[in-house]
């Protein structure tokens, strides 16, 4: 057999592998609801006793507040929930929205004078969870099916992709390699270029405010790694939750992609950012050891790492609630609610300088047994640090 025929058939069967493999990826069964199909461990069970105080404007006819009602899945179980409110007594109406399935209780207070008190108690049963993603066994799939639609493509107030980051995404990517390495170099640029700040946050998972601004909360870190994630080619989500432990704002996001066959997994950029500064700046760590801890909490970040110090609220941005508000919201974060028809501004009570609010959350929590958060303790790592 000559070279040419050789090279000839070698192409051919190429070309036949390549279709088939086309194929396979067209007609593999992906579904955005499957549940988490990550690796748990280290339960903590938590009783949540988290208020929000709500204050109206002067002489308000109609006060409308939405609380997320956070449910159960493979990650969390959810028991023992209550509702109350004070000092009007006002019966929640529950719903689910029907874009991500976020569930929310709405109240409607009539003429309200002075703050009101809404409260929810509940247990959660929290664990973590590993995904121990091989870069190597990611899939990249050609066409996704209808159903990934709303976590594509670009949207009109959070999750937004325009020609200047389609520009910088080439910038940052001027070779593309697979799917799955891409991505983790976006996150790279972020945790190099980005600076936490509260003062210039959007506090809205808005990408085109971390594009412009390189700075943000933790919703711009993640809205802007969703976009460029969704530029690269994959279904990508901000789920916004709480972290059951004693801080000013208990609310707090992560990014989460879907990554075949791992499905949905979780990544927190901004936490890992923080936790590789306070292990630079640990002085009882040689510098030997600080290299290995941060490369370790890049390597926990990649693979894949959800902590048993958060649970999860809502997934997804740009979405209408139920009963309809005057807009769709981008993220809730803790509540969101409205004065006849006019939103209340979004607080923040780490942020200098702002001191007054229209609500507030307080919250206090009773875990059965004693945890530490994984992002401010640099012990959480050893078992990622490669000797």
């Amino acid at each position: 057999m000559t070279c040419t025929r050789i090279t000839g058939l070698l192409l051919l069967v190429s070309v036949a592998f390549a279709a088939r493999w086309a194929v396979a990826q067209d007609t593999l069964a992906f579904d955005p609801a499957q549940p988490y199909q990550a690796r748990r461990a280290n339960p903590v069970a938590y009783q949540v006793d988290l208020s929000a105080v709500v204050t109206a404007p002067y002489h308000t006819k109609t006060l409308k507040v939405w609380l997320p009602i956070p449910q159960s899945d493979v990650s969390q179980e959810v028991t023992k929930s209550e509702l109350s409110t004070f000092p009007m007594r006002v019966e929640p109406q529950i719903g689910t929205e029907s874009k991500f399935g976020n569930r929310f209780a709405y109240f409607e207070f009539d003429h309200p004078e002075g703050a009101q008190i809404i409260r929810h108690s509940f247990q959660v049963k929290v664990w973590e969870l590993h995904w121990d993603v091989d870069p190597a066994k990611v899939i990249a799939v050609r066409k996704w099916p209808d159903s990934f639609a709303p976590y594509l493509r670009s949207e009109s107030q959070a999750v937004v992709i325009n020609e200047g980051m389609t520009k910088l995404l080439g910038e940052i990517l001027p070779r593309r390699t697979s799917g799955f390495q891409d991505l983790t170099s976006v996150m790279r640029w972020v945790d190099s270029h980005f600076t936490y700040d509260h003062v210039r946050a959007s506090l809205q998972a808005s990408s085109l405010h971390a594009f412009e601004q390189l700075r943000g909360h933790c919703s711009d870190y993640h809205g802007f790694c969703a976009a460029m994630g969704r530029a690269i080619g994959y279904p990508t989500r901000v789920t916004y939750g709480i972290n059951p432990f004693p801080k000013n704002s208990p609310s707090h996001c992560k990014l989460e992609v879907f990554l075949p066959p791992y499905g949905w997994v979780s990544f927190d950029v901004s936490e890992t950012q923080k936790l590789a500064a306070t292990i630079r700046n640990e002085t009882t760590l040689s510098e030997t050891e600080r290299e290995k801890l941060v490369m370790a909490s890049s390597q926990r970040l990649q693979h894949g790492f959800r902590d048993n110090t958060w649970f999860l609220q809502t997934r997804g941005t740009d979405y209408d609630l139920v009963p309809p508000a005057i807009r769709r919201v981008a993220v809730v974060r803790t509540v969101y609610a409205e004065a006849d028809g006019q939103p209340l501004p979004e607080p923040d009570p780490s942020a200098a300088g702002r001191n007054e609010f229209s609500w507030m959350t307080v919250h206090k929590y009773k875990p059965d047994h004693a945890v530490t958060y994984p992002f401010k303790d640099w012990r959480s790592l050893e078992d990622e640090v490669i000797q």
